[in-house]
């Protein structure tokens, strides 16, 4: 614990793994939050839109799990179903009242281009966000409207310029039930988080450097419910792609009927992994509450490690966002004591070279 502490309050050894300047990012967050909501109500909307009944968003990896976000949002504050689909083809269930949303920061990514081309034969309605590439050419010459995002970054670092904007659309569209305030809300507790577990704080007043270090060594395993479902899975993949790291996630109430008795073989696991607990005491129904204290009964007697963290603010908006900013940071954190720059992906380099 000592040497992780030195580490993680050593400011020079940032600048000597984190080359691509992750943490830099990370400060950015809840302004880059503001100027994408922002810019998406410049955006013009379709007149078409106005009929939309049901919304399918194409994408993957970062752009895959903003969607995934979206849903859930919609599941809690909108009034029409949400699909995100992250393969190839198309689901077969689209008419002209669907809205298809493909979203890929750099525009090339394979699946997203393979079913926004299917989805050019059929009547749904269109869009498109991208920094450009493919996507954003064949969208320009196929007439679809195009989002086009203008911040530099890793894609999963882009993900406030791909989440803020279909929220800002669908908020205008009247077919997600947030507003102002709730916005207002998120970037003031982003705000505040920043500056509690920014990497130039301390580790003894910085909860997210103790997590890393705790998580050090070990397994990362993400448990949420609700509306922190998809936060988990965020989380899983950030430690997968920042720290480098093996991790896991799963969903109450599922878990509780299959995950739970997983930890009895092998032995090590008892020892090597490590439970996260998101978790946002406003926002679940009391039995849900409960599975959470039988969760926990069942860690001490298998004396598994764990730790719990709270989502931030009041709104869905603010406590999603606050659960996904914690997360990168902790990932970020990680990265450092496994003395590795969090930006780089070599072996997803390395795949999408070999499949191409």
């Amino acid at each position: 614990m000592d040497n992780n502490r030195d580490k993680l309050n050593n400011t020079g050894l940032y600048s000597r793994l984190d080359l691509s300047g992750m943490r830099d990012h990370l400060r950015r967050f809840p302004e880059e939050c503001q100027n994408a909501w922002d810019k998406s109500l410049e955006f013009e909307l379709p007149s078409d839109y106005a009929q939309i009944d049901s919304i399918v968003i194409l994408g993957m990896g970062g752009s895959g799990i903003a969607g995934q976000l979206i849903r859930r949002l919609a599941i809690l504050e909108g009034n029409i179903p949400v699909w995100v689909h992250q393969d190839y083809g198309l689901p077969p269930f689209m008419t002209e009242n669907t809205l298809v949303i493909a979203s890929s920061y750099s525009g090339n990514t394979e699946e997203i281009l393979s079913a926004f081309a299917q989805t050019l034969k059929t009547p749904a309605q269109k869009l498109a966000i991208t920094c450009g590439g493919k996507l954003g050419e064949l969208a320009g010459n196929s007439g679809v409207p195009v989002f086009h995002i203008d911040y530099d970054s890793p894609p999963r670092v882009a993900l406030a310029h791909i989440f803020f904007p279909v929220a800002g659309m669908l908020q205008r569209l009247g077919l997600l039930h947030i507003d102002r305030s709730d916005l207002t809300e998120t970037i003031e507790v982003l705000s505040l988080l920043q500056s509690v577990i920014d990497h130039e704080n301390p580790f003894e007043s910085n909860s997210a450097k103790q997590l890393a270090s705790c998580l050090h060594g070990k397994l990362p395993i993400i448990y949420g419910a609700g509306l922190l479902s998809e936060v988990a899975q965020r989380w899983k993949a950030q430690f997968n792609e920042n720290s480098k790291s093996a991790a896991f996630f799963e969903v109450i109430p599922e878990l509780c009927h299959n995950a739970i008795v997983g930890y009895e073989f092998p032995r090590q696991m008892r020892d090597q992994g490590f439970v996260i607990l998101l978790h946002a005491p406003n926002l679940f129904p009391q039995r849900i509450s409960i599975r959470y204290e039988a969760i926990v009964e069942i860690f001490s007697k298998f004396g598994i490690e764990f730790e719990q963290v709270e989502a931030q603010g009041e709104t869905p908006l603010a406590q999603m966002m606050s659960a996904v900013f914690y997360g990168d940071y902790v990932s970020f954190y990680l990265a450092i004591l496994n003395d590795i720059d969090p930006t780089p992906v070599e072996s997803i380099n390395f795949l999408k070279k070999y499949i191409g």
